[in-house]
Order: structure tokens, then C-alpha cells, then sequence
């Protein structure tokens, strides 16, 4: 149990490698693209248009400017990745695919190879530099939960190209968190979202849920490349594009796949390639330090993060890192029971203050009022009131009522010129607020 413990608190430690990074559906930046050649079996070739995944393409200034890696992560010292990326046959990259213990498929061609040079050179280097430091807090977490369902190990990749281990990463279609979770998928998958909740963006959770949603893929095709397709794209478009091409092979079906979803198997087996020969190609990992061990709690009240970080002494930054899911630094425990994640050694002071904490400040951070008093008239309204209601009321002095029966197709002016009174006279003495009447309704009268 303390092994599990610490293992998870490590994955937990860096789970807003970006809190105060500019991932949005407004901010985010328009895919880089790159052009490939294809050649077909008869000798022919094509040039085809690919995306980079967004996660890659962020610039690398944010990621190593937030606090998290400032205190987990050494950038001072990254090994010896150097600039120069060795070039390396077909053959080479071939072989090396081939040598990788995987389950999924994982075959080489002209886009494999432009996606693993791709993440090999230039800028990105120094971001798989960070992603496999990134990594030695995450997998653990991934493969606890494909152990658990006996899925394919080499699937923990999907999140290198899915967010770039960014918990708070939101894609231009709204994705949000390390598995990019659409809103109605994690919902269907009971990730919650609301106000102040994001269960998408709780690395656990949502773990948990893409495990169980690459397993329903799987059981619906029986191929984990077209899982992997499906869980990019939707079933609805594997399925249409099974239907066009009459096969149900990816690469057999790929034409006929959304342009994005055709780059996206390939970049994960050119993620997998990378995360496991990056020494071949001159990358190594940032160096780590160990995190604190953290555990969760049960909490029943409506609690902000500063509340927590004043009574208990916590770093909120911490608080932000350890806690991702929730939007507005506001845990709503009133709603129903909520966890919220700790360092080991602020548990028992968050245990024994809680009370205090919970009024600490509650009046400023919570203003929802559940009861609210309607405020009694003053004097002086009330006369006013009085005044214009017996205004309205006026009867003519030393006056005699009597009754009319309203019959079919009579109106207010008929009856007010048959008796030589006002229309808004009528109104007054009967309370007729508009001027509709029904037959065999009965008017009082004053003569």
C-alpha cells in the first residue's frame, strides 16, 4: 500500500507541468504542418499534408517556466542530449520497431519516418528530453491501470502525443486533459464537469476512463491500430470509412480516414520509437528529484485553496499542481463528498484544522446566499401605495352600483358608451388589468 502510495504521489507531484501556460480553445496555435512523400506499389508517389500534434508543438519557453518544474525537474542539467540528431537508414528504423515487445502492430513506412525525424530534430528535442523526465512521474500511473484492464503497455504513449503529459492542456475542439477527453465522452465515462469541477483534467480519473474507453474500442474492432484510430476520431468515422473502402484493416482504410486521424497512428508509434531509443538519437532525460508523497482526503464543505494555504501553511501553487480538476480553486464539498489531494506531512494539520478552516475567510470566497429576507415597506411607501390604490378605486360620490351581464360579442366600449362611463372606468371598478371580457361575466357598474 505505502509503494502504491508514493508511486501515484509521484504521478500526482507534476500534474500541472503548465498550469500558468496558455492552453485554451482561444490560445491554442494553428497546427504545424509538413509535407510527405508516398510512394505506392506500382512505382507512383504522392505528396501528402500532415499535422504535428498540437501537444508537440507548444512552445517549450512556458513548459520550463512553471513552477513545478522549477522544483521537480533540473534544467540545469540535461545529460548529454546535444544538437546533432544521427540520421539513420530504413533498414535501422525497421529493425528497431521490430525489436520493441508490443502487442500493437506497429509497422514502418515513408510517414512513421517523418514523424520520428520530426520528433527527433530541432526544437523538439529538448522537449522529449522533457517529456521522458515528465514520464518517470506519469507511466507508473498509466501502467497500473492497463495492468489492471491487460491492455497493451506501449498504450501509456498516447498521452506524449495526446497532451504532452499537460493535465490542464485544452485543445482548439475542447479536449481537455492528458488523454484529451471530448465532454461528452468523459461524461459518458463518469468524468464529471460542471462550474468547478473538471474531472477530465484529475490525471487518476481520467486515466482510469481512457483505459476503460480503449478497451470498448478494442472489443468493437479486434485490431488496436483501428482502436487507436477510434479513439482519436470517433467510431462513427472508422466505421464510415470501413464502410467506403470495404476493409477493415487501417492502412487499408486510411484514405478514407479524417485527414488528422491518418498522422495519428503514426505519431504514436513514432512516439513509442522515440520514448525507447532516444539515446540512439543523442536525447536524454532532464534530470528528476524525488517529490513528496502525497494522499488524498474526503471533503464534505465547500473549500477554497486559500484557506487551506493560509491555515495550513501549504505552497497554493502546490495546491493548483495537486489538484487539477477543479477550475476555480474552489473544492464543492457541499455538493457531495470531494477528494482533495495533500502532501503526507500537511495531512494531519489539514485533519486537525479543518474546522478553522472551513470559517476561515468563508463569508469573502462564498457568497451564495441560500435564504434571502424580502425587506418590509417603509412608512412612506406604504402611503404611496395606499394613496394610488384607492385613487385607482375612485367610485363617483353619492353614486348607485349595478350589474351587466356581458353578452356574446359585447366589449369593454360597447358597455362603457351604453352607460355613458369610460372604458378604464370599467377597468377600475372591476380590476380588469387588459381589455378582454368573457361572455356571461358580470361588471359593477356606478351611476
Amino acid at each position: 500500500m505505502i509503494k502504491k502510495r508514493v508511486i501515484i504521489g509521484f504521478a500526482i507531484a507534476l500534474t500541472t507541468f503548465m498550469v500558468n501556460s496558455q492552453w485554451s480553445t482561444v490560445n491554442a496555435q494553428e497546427p504545424e504542418t509538413f509535407n510527405v512523400t508516398i510512394h505506392d506499389s506500382n512505382g507512383g508517389s504522392h505528396t501528402e499534408s500532415f499535422e504535428l500534434p498540437l501537444s508537440m508543438t507548444y512552445p517549450i519557453d512556458s513548459l520550463l517556466a512553471d513552477w513545478k518544474a522549477k522544483n521537480y525537474i533540473d534544467l540545469g542539467k540535461d545529460c548529454s542530449t546535444s544538437d546533432e540528431n544521427p540520421l539513420f537508414s530504413d533498414s535501422i528504423y525497421i529493425d528497431r520497431l521490430s525489436r520493441i515487445p508490443s502487442i500493437i502492430e506497429m509497422p514502418y513506412n515513408e510517414v512513421v519516418r517523418e514523424f520520428i525525424e520530426k520528433y527527433t530534430s530541432g526544437a523538439l528535442r529538448q522537449r522529449m528530453s522533457l517529456m521522458l523526465s515528465l514520464s518517470n512521474f506519469y507511466i507508473p500511473m498509466f501502467e497500473e491501470a492497463l495492468y489492471a484492464y491487460d491492455l497493451p503497455l506501449e498504450l501509456k504513449y498516447l498521452p506524449i502525443v495526446e497532451s504532452a503529459l499537460n493535465p490542464r492542456a485544452i485543445s482548439r475542439a475542447g479536449a481537455s486533459g492528458l488523454w484529451q477527453f471530448m465532454l461528452t465522452t468523459g461524461r459518458l465515462y463518469g468524468l464529471e464537469n460542471n462550474n468547478y469541477v473538471d474531472e477530465r483534467q484529475d490525471p487518476i480519473k481520467a486515466t482510469w476512463a481512457a483505459v476503460r474507453y480503449l478497451k470498448d474500442m478494442y472489443d468493437i474492432y479486434k485490431d488496436w491500430n483501428l482502436a487507436i484510430a477510434a479513439y482519436n476520431c470517433g467510431p462513427g468515422n472508422v466505421n464510415k470509412a470501413i464502410s467506403r473502402a470495404g476493409k477493415r484493416d487501417y492502412w487499408e482504410i486510411y484514405n478514407y480516414l479524417p485527414k488528422e486521424t491518418r498522422g495519428y497512428v503514426p505519431s504514436f508509434i513514432a512516439a513509442n520509437y522515440v520514448m525507447t531509443y532516444y539515446c540512439h538519437h543523442n536525447i536524454c532525460p532532464m534530470e528528476t528529484s524525488m517529490p513528496e508523497a502525497t494522499d488524498t482526503i474526503q471533503v464534505s464543505h465547500n473549500v477554497h485553496f486559500q484557506q487551506i494555504a493560509d491555515i495550513c501553511g501549504v505552497d497554493i501553487d502546490m495546491l493548483k499542481s495537486l489538484n487539477p480538476q477543479y477550475k476555480r480553486d474552489i473544492i464543492p464539498g457541499d455538493t457531495k463528498p470531494q477528494t482533495l489531494r495533500l502532501p503526507q506531512n500537511y495531512v494531519g494539520s489539514f485533519i486537525e484544522k479543518q474546522d478553522t478552516i472551513y470559517a476561515y475567510r468563508a463569508n469573502e470566497f462564498f457568497r451564495n446566499r441560500r435564504v434571502v429576507t424580502v425587506p418590509q415597506q417603509n412608512a412612506r411607501q406604504q402611503r404611496t401605495r395606499t394613496t394610488t390604490t384607492n385613487r385607482t378605486a375612485t367610485t363617483p360620490a353619492n353614486s348607485t352600483a349595478r350589474t351587466h351581464k356581458v353578452r356574446s360579442g359585447e366589449s369593454l366600449s360597447t358597455i362603457a358608451a351604453r352607460y355613458g362611463v369610460t372604458v378604464n372606468q370599467l377597468r377600475s371598478w372591476n380590476g380588469i388589468r387588459g381589455t378582454r371580457i368573457n361572455a356571461g361575466q358580470s361588471l359593477k357598474i356606478y351611476k
